[in-house]
């Protein structure tokens, strides 16, 4: 496990730094308070920096933070002081992007909260464990994507040929009752 890169945790924010997701892969902050303290923390430190246009590296508490900020949302990824830097940049830009795949570049808390399940399941698929699996963007949108098409859908989200065989499906129950 010592030469694999691995995350601390992953944190997505509102504009007033109460959270929208959060993922912790270690027990470097054992409790609730600790947590919530350390995202005040990193919430209050970085709140006057400009990371819209690109991402921002910090050291914040003795840990490597990358940072970036679209609309009211914060994205965060922490790492240990001895990761590498733009593998944990990359995490953050593949989550970044992969949420804005997902819900269609429109990137704020209100869509963002209608879609947690969606988000939850992106930061599901880059990180396990700590352990960073994937980073490409349109891969984690598709898997998501995918996972979440598994659950009923509408007939709108389905293609022509889903809709028919939904509906021979419906029509066979029924003849059969």
């Amino acid at each position: 496990m010592d030469c694999c890169p691995s995350i601390k945790n992953v944190l997505l924010l509102d504009s007033e730094g109460k959270r929208v997701a959060v993922k912790y892969y270690t027990d470097d902050w054992p409790t609730l308070s600790a947590k919530l303290a350390y995202e005040k923390s990193i919430f209050t430190k970085t709140l006057k920096t400009n990371a819209r246009t690109e991402a921002e590296i910090a050291m914040l508490d003795g840990y490597i933070v990358v940072y970036k900020f679209i609309q009211d949302l914060h994205f965060f990824v922490t790492g240990g002081d001895d990761e590498n830097e733009l593998i944990i940049a990359t995490v953050l830009q593949g989550f970044f992007d992969a949420v804005g795949l997902l819900l269609r570049n429109n990137v704020d808390k209100r869509s963002a909260l209608e879609n947690l399940d969606l988000i939850l399941l992106c930061l599901d698929e880059i990180v396990d464990g700590g352990i960073v699996l994937e980073t490409e963007p349109s891969v984690i949108a598709s898997k998501v994507a995918a996972n979440s098409l598994d659950g009923a859908t509408s007939l709108s989200e389905q293609t022509i040929s889903q809709a028919l065989a939904t509906a021979r499906e419906h029509l066979a129950r029924s003849l059969l009752k």
